[in-house]
């Protein structure tokens, strides 16, 4: 950026000299012309000659010579093929004229001591595109700025979804081995006399192990996409999420229909709202009502949680969702980030902050496409 503000400057610099040099020159022209027209008063041969070299010799200058009383007596380089009316070019040539007086002060010409006339002088082609060359340098500068910005934000997100998908993977990879050891072992032990309630609970924590392992294998690759009906994948989650909360919160589905199908990837979908219920738990301290709230409409389903918690302050509402922010301190930072992602790029949907009151609670909505 510094480099393209040296650019950009010293090109500024030097065209804007340029520039200035160039209308000098231009002027000086004029003034040449001037002189002729003079010259071609005296009515002398070889004046008219060398007058008339001169004033054909700009080829690039507009011009418009006029009397005392601001009638227009010759034009030079100014395109009056307009029209083919008469009194449309001669409506042309009265807005020239106003322009050219108002881009430089006029050039007397003494006819005789009680005659003159003016000429009205605007900038050849070349003067005007030098005009704009910096602000055409400033718009290329910014748009190889842009492009440096974009693509360097897009390397970052590429090597951090990189990073992403590696642990994912290595994560449930190196959650197989012990998984499929105590798969054994349960096994094992159902032929010994270990008490049956115990034997259960261990089988639902392997389970839970093996869906959390499932999920993770899921990051990076395509999920496959099955319909499901809405309530019964939320009464799950909510039934395993009940018996791990506080007996004080209370949780409730309301929905405008009686069944809702969506398309959805059950594990991942389910790992989503389980993140927002455990954000929302925290949010509680154990006292509370968490709501989820249905509406299926023609052409998207929306899903609201919302809780009674402590609400998240409005300068960090845009932030929840950035990967590594998190307001607790045993917090990673990466549960609502992975979320979004799950949503946006697996479901082809949205997830965002609906509304957030500091000590009234929050509500996150999901938005499923149909």
């Amino acid at each position: 950026m510094l480099i393209a503000v040296v650019i950009a400057a010293t090109a500024m610099f030097f065209a804007n000299r340029l520039t200035k040099k160039l209308a000098y020159e231009e002027r000086k022209k004029v003034d040449v012309i001037q002189q002729a027209l003079e010259m071609a008063v005296k009515q002398n041969e070889e004046n008219l000659i060398l007058a008339s070299t001169i004033i054909s010799s700009n080829e690039t200058i507009p011009l418009i010579n006029t009397d005392s009383k601001d009638s227009i007596i010759n034009i030079i380089n100014i395109d009056t093929l307009v029209s083919n009316n008469q009194k449309d070019r001669e409506q042309h040539l009265i807005r020239v004229l106003a322009e050219l007086k108002k881009m430089h002060p006029p050039i007397e010409i003494s006819i005789s001591d009680t005659e003159k006339q003016f000429i009205y002088y605007g900038e050849s082609q070349l003067l005007k595109q030098l005009r704009y060359f910096p602000y055409l340098l400033l718009f290329i500068l910014f748009l190889f700025l842009l492009i440096v910005a974009t693509f360097i934000n897009t390397s970052g997100r590429q090597i951090r979804d990189k990073v992403w998908v590696g642990m994912s993977k290595e994560t449930a990879h190196q959650l197989g081995t012990p998984l499929t050891s105590l798969v054994a072992w349960l096994e094992y032990l159902k032929t010994t006399n270990i008490e049956k309630p115990a034997l259960e609970e261990m089988q639902k924590d392997v389970f839970r192990l093996q869906l959390i392992a499932d999920r993770f294998s899921k990051i990076g690759s395509v999920p496959q996409l099955e319909e499901e009906i809405l309530q019964n994948r939320l009464k799950e989650i909510i039934s395993y999420m009940q018996r791990r909360a506080s007996k004080n919160v209370q949780f409730e589905i309301h929905s405008n229909k009686p069944e809702v199908l969506v398309v959805i990837c059950g594990p991942l979908f389910d790992w989503v709202i389980e993140n927002l219920i455990r954000n929302a738990l925290d949010a509680m301290d154990g006292k509370g009502k968490i709501s989820l709230q249905i509406r299926d409409e023609i052409t998207q389903t929306v899903i609201d949680i919302t809780d009674t918690g402590k609400g998240i302050s409005p300068k960090n509402v845009k932030r929840v969702f950035n990967p590594g922010f998190s307001t607790k301190k045993r917090g990673w930072g990466l549960g609502l980030s992975l979320a979004k992602r799950i949503i946006s790029e697996y479901h082809y949907g949205d997830i965002f902050v609906k509304k957030s009151e500091l000590g009234k609670g929050t509500t996150f909505r999901i938005i499923l496409k149909r």
